[in-house]
């Protein structure tokens, strides 16, 4: 058995990062599954004792979400629709116990292709916080994730929280999973949208990103800039085009074939853009 750490500073919680290089648990929703069957003999570095790295605070222009916030905190944290969508998400990952447990940074250092939160915060222009014994330094999570269980995570850092941009009181959001049943399933594809309008109802702003279908989540810059300037109405959904998806890299797997997961993404970007018209509509009623 390794040593098993509990700071209670982030202080602390680096100092023993350089001292010992452990594994980081913040949940571990993923790290004790992957060892059934030995005694883990990893050294961890167990964070959820530090004060001030869970909840969800207003930072002024951002929302503050600590590393160690739980999805299940997501879920029952009075929200504005802007993170609609990631909520929703909060509600695909694993049953109630991994809500309880599972937190958003162990799912974004994770780092899995099939991660629900990533695609809702990608959405959402997220940024994360990492620090190390020197500096702390932001990322957008689009540069943090670089790969299939890969990140831009340096020697001795860890993540303490993840900022999302505010936006108009008109911004919603959405989610939309496709998976081989309803709960508790790895994603087969997944797509997450933000939009914006103005007081005519027109877009000012789109963000749609797919998830499992690449090694990182990714967006849909042409499909976004399409979207920009249109009216928020049932007509959205033609705006969908097969050149759009063109940033995936679907692979076969026991889940769905490439293809399927290319067509499975379509469907579901139409039907999220058919959610966010009438969500807009609502607000903007």
């Amino acid at each position: 058995m390794g040593l098993y750490l509990r700071p209670q500073t982030v202080e602390e919680a680096v100092a023993a990062l350089a001292a010992h290089a452990p594994a980081v648990l913040a949940g571990g929703t993923d790290f004790y599954p992957a060892r059934v069957g030995r005694a883990p003999d990893d050294d961890v570095l167990d964070i959820t004792a530090i004060d001030g790295l869970r909840g969800i605070d207003d930072d002024g222009d951002y929302w503050r979400i600590g590393a160690t916030t739980t999805w299940r905190d997501i879920i029952d944290a009075p929200l504005p629709p802007l993170l609609d969508g990631l909520k929703l998400a909060a509600r695909e990952i694993g049953g109630a116990q991994i809500q309880n447990a599972g937190t958003v940074a162990g799912n974004l250092c994770n780092a899995s292709p099939a991660a629900d939160g990533v695609p809702a915060l990608l959405a959402l222009d997220a940024q994360v916080i990492l620090q190390s014994a020197t500096a702390a330094r932001v990322l957008p999570l689009a540069k943090f994730i670089i790969g299939n269980r890969r990140t831009a995570l340096r020697a001795g850092e860890i993540m303490t929280a993840i900022l999302v941009p505010k936006r108009s009181p008109r911004a919603v959001s959405d989610f939309l999973k496709l998976g081989a049943r309803r709960y508790l399933v790895i994603s087969i594809a997944m797509v997450a949208g933000v939009m914006d309008v103005d007081d005519d109802g027109r877009i000012t702003s789109a963000a749609i990103a797919v998830g499992a279908c690449a090694a990182v989540a990714q967006r849909l810059p042409a499909l976004e800039k399409a979207l920009r300037g249109r009216q928020a109405d049932g007509a959205l959904q033609d705006v969908v085009a097969g050149p759009q998806f063109a940033p995936l890299q679907p692979i076969d797997d026991v889940r769905g074939s490439a293809a399927y997961r290319l067509a499975a993404a379509a469907t579901l970007t139409r039907r999220l853009l058919a959610t966010l018209s009438r969500k807009a509509a609502g607000l903007h009623a």
